[in-house]
């Protein structure tokens, strides 16, 4: 993947339900940035995963992966290729991640081989925020959101993608040293409610941007 211009792109990142979202917005509103939110509820196969998630994970991730492909194109091209800041609820990254955990050996390589493809000229962020939290933390709120298709959801899918989800940054803090990343519990702040919350985050985005630092 590519970074080859001035403008910020930052991309909030974590497990479902723990608020990326909400931040992105925040952050969007606040900055003056252009928005750029996945597409969920889009999916045809979603409802059917969270019912079976052996029978429907390679229909679902292979529709977020060619989604997510052009969403990011349209957004260099039209945004960040003349200078637009962009902040994001996720980046294509996730994808990889995702299947790994839920494609079979079969589907997942045949899943990598095509995701390389896409992926490989593709902008990378300047800055990733990652929102962690605990489980109860999670479950409490994908039930208060009220999204239908999730409140089958299994917890211990959602606990291993949080584990998966750590251990993922710690490995990309590694090999992408250049990209800060900035850690955030959920469990310890409201940055929706909590103004001085949301001020440490912007304090560390700010400082990020500058030092080109991870606080990770």
């Amino acid at each position: 993947m590519s970074n080859q211009f001035d403008a910020p792109f930052i991309a909030i990142e974590g497990p479902i339900g723990v608020g990326k979202t909400s931040l992105a917005t925040k952050l969007s509103e606040h900055f003056q940035y252009y928005l750029l939110k996945e597409i969920v509820d889009e999916n045809p196969f979603l409802t059917k995963f969270y019912e079976d998630i052996d029978e429907w994970s390679f229909q679902t991730e292979m529709f977020f992966l060619c989604n997510r492909f052009k969403q990011l194109e349209d957004t260099y091209d039209q945004y960040l290729k003349k200078g637009h800041p962009v902040v994001s609820d996720y980046h294509i990254f996730k994808n990889h991640l995702f299947a790994k955990q839920t494609l079979k050996d079969q589907h997942f390589n045949k899943y990598d081989r095509i995701y390389n493809i896409l992926t490989d000229d593709l902008p990378t962020p300047n800055i990733i925020i990652y929102l962690h939290a605990s489980l109860p933390t999670l479950m409490d709120r994908i039930k208060h959101r009220g999204r239908s298709m999730e409140q089958s959801m299994d917890p211990n899918y959602l606990k291993q993608l949080s584990e998966d989800y750590h251990q993922f940054m710690k490995d990309h803090q590694r090999v992408y040293s250049h990209i800060p990343i900035l850690a955030f519990n959920g469990d310890e702040m409201d940055f929706v409610q909590n103004e001085g919350d949301f001020q440490r985050i912007l304090d560390q985005i700010q400082y990020a941007l500058s030092h080109k630092r991870s606080l990770f």
